[in-house]
């Protein structure tokens, strides 16, 4: 099972990032840059408490990440908006809601998931999936795949009887359209009459791939085929040569799948190692 939020550390934004800051114009350009020089590593105090820099250094990132310039304009509101939030947060902390054990688990959460997120950019930045190994993963993929693709369909019973009755069924003249449609257990395909679209073999169980790819066009497997489903009757529709698609056309998407492997795999040493009672 994957953990999600493993996945979404990813992202450069964390996923607790603010929405982008309303474009209002300042009352005065030039009064926006002030308070911050005269601050030093403050760009401003509310009731004494200072707000950092580095908050507003971090904040001015994120809205750049969202598209925003970086300009006089950005800044105020930035700075704007960070003072609003120390006078709610002030007043929060005088109200006790700082206390509460729901807003302290909420913290909680929310510091584990920040530090997560960044130790997992760090790893990854450092852990690269390289050129190589997309190109490695593209060209096992594509042996896989091989160089036809197959329409099938299919009837999914729990039983070999019911197989066997499904086949004979088949063999009096009943469609087979008609049979999956009432008889699978497979609630996908059943609706569209066993129908499963056009496929390469590895995408299914290597017995019912071996069954399917030994059949005619227009044939059904007179046995049935057993899986760890149940038991299976297969209609082969057609084939045809696969169209694989270009690396360049993949090569993101395999990146990614490539380094949430090598998360999964950071995560599952990590565990093993750790003392878990």
């Amino acid at each position: 099972m994957r953990i999600l939020i493993l996945a979404a550390a990813l992202i450069a934004v964390p996923a607790a990032a603010q929405p982008t800051l309303p474009t209002k114009e300042p009352a005065k350009k030039e009064a926006a840059k002030k308070p911050a020089a005269a601050q030093g590593d403050a760009v401003a105090r509310v009731n004494g408490v200072a707000v950092p820099r580095a908050r507003h250094d971090f904040l001015l990132q994120q809205q750049q990440q969202r598209g925003m310039p970086d300009n006089e304009q950005t800044r105020a509101m930035v700075r704007d908006e960070l003072i609003n939030r120390e006078v709610i947060a002030q007043e929060a902390q005088r109200s006790g809601l700082a206390k509460s054990q729901e807003v302290q688990a909420q913290m909680d959460v929310a510091r584990q998931e920040i530090l997560v997120g960044a130790y997992i950019r760090d790893w990854v930045r450092k852990n690269p999936v390289s050129d190589s190994d997309v190109q490695k993963e593209y060209e096992r993929a594509k042996a896989q795949a091989g160089d036809k693709e197959y329409r099938a369909r299919h009837i999914l019973v729990e039983t070999e009887d019911q197989a066997k009755n499904m086949i004979a069924e088949l063999k009096k003249g009943a469609k087979f359209d008609e049979l999956a449609t009432k008889n699978s257990k497979d609630p996908g395909s059943a609706q569209r009459g066993g129908d499963l679209d056009w496929n390469a073999p590895g995408t299914f169980d290597k017995q019912f791939s071996d069954a399917m790819v030994k059949l005619e066009k227009g044939k059904y497997t007179e046995a049935p085929v057993r899986t760890r489903f149940g038991y299976h009757v297969i209609q082969l529709d057609d084939v045809r040569p696969i169209k694989f698609p270009a690396l360049n056309d993949v090569r993101q998407r395999i990146s990614q799948n490539l380094t949430q492997q090598k998360i999964d795999e950071l995560v599952k040493s990590l565990r093993a190692k750790a003392k878990v009672e």
